[in-house]
């Protein structure tokens, strides 16, 4: 724990960020039938019928110091895809930086080793040695500022129906009426949880190249201060 804390109360340095991540499963699902939008006198209603259309995995990057941040949702959650997150945050959030310090928790896909699966160890073994990696101790997730930023995102963009099948219309705030897709093959009642894992419904008509992420910039203001360790 105190290595994390450690880590946050150093000082800004843009050649040096501190970035936290996380990242959470999600349910993709679509009205059954198109909800009835707003007007005079009545609320908005949906119907208790969806359907499925796989999950994915969505991956939050926050540099809390700069009040920055970075969503992605991508269909798995492998090293795989770990591996080409860290590179996507290297080579294009920070490519001019000689170190980035990475504040996650200790999931077995979050290691140096996923950029050797993913990579040739030439390139692999030059995005590891720009990582410092502080773990977040066993049942200390809550010490992540990347977790904080998640459940604002939950509470405020993802606690809806969202389908990102490829024939689906742009992404719009929560409020606003979303086709309803005519080859609907799965149904049920109220939203289930959210699984612990991708189920494996994954099918290839589910985009996962920022849409997600641009829902999320449109409607998730930024909560964190400049600095958020100015009032401790």
């Amino acid at each position: 724990m105190e290595d994390v804390l450690e880590v946050y109360h150093r000082p800004y340095n843009a050649n040096v960020p501190i970035v936290c991540m996380d990242e959470k499963p999600y349910q993709l699902l679509a009205h059954a039938r198109a909800p009835k939008p707003v007007r005079p006198g009545s609320d908005r209603k949906e119907d208790s019928e969806y359907v499925r259309h796989g999950t994915c995995s969505i991956f939050v990057w926050v540099e809390p110091l700069a009040g920055r941040r970075r969503v992605d949702a991508r269909p798995r959650r492998t090293r795989i895809d770990w591996a080409a997150e860290i590179d996507h945050l290297l080579t294009i959030d920070y490519p001019t930086a000689p170190r980035v310090v990475l504040v996650m928790d200790n999931l077995n896909t979050h290691t140096l080793g996923s950029l050797y699966e993913a990579f040739e160890p030439v390139k692999a073994r030059n995005l590891a040695s720009r990582l410092e990696i502080h773990y977040t101790p066993k049942h200390g997730s809550w010490l992540n500022i990347a977790e904080i930023e998640l459940s604002a995102l939950t509470r405020q963009c993802l606690s809806r129906r969202i389908e990102t099948s490829t024939d689906s219309t742009p992404s719009s705030p929560p409020g606003s009426r979303r086709p309803t897709p005519t080859n609907a093959k799965s149904t049920g009642n109220s939203p289930p949880p959210t699984p612990a894992s991708n189920s494996g419904t994954y099918t290839q008509n589910i985009r996962y190249d920022g849409l997600l992420a641009s829902v999320a910039h449109s409607v998730w203001p930024l909560m964190m201060p400049s600095n958020p360790l100015a009032e401790v």
